[in-house]
């Protein structure tokens, strides 16, 4: 790769920073849906009380997404 080229890449840092973190989000509410599934598969008759922790557990990842967005308009 030539070095002139390299040197007219512009940008944010904050915003690679911030595709990083929404990795992490992304693999969680993965996780919690995916294991939401499994119990209800193996217990049927608790899918009611699953869903509503699956849906609260969502929103305590996602508020983490949000947070990581917003920083880096905050901290220089």
């Amino acid at each position: 790769m030539d070095m002139l080229a390299a040197s007219e890449i512009t940008g944010s840092l904050s915003t690679i920073g911030y595709g990083l973190a929404a990795i992490g989000p992304g693999v969680g509410v993965g996780i919690v849906i995916g294991k939401t599934i499994e119990g209800t598969a193996r217990q049927p008759e608790m899918a009611g009380a699953l869903r509503g922790n699956m849906f609260l557990g969502i929103a305590l990842i996602e508020a983490l997404a949000l947070i990581g967005i917003a920083t880096p308009f905050f901290l220089p």
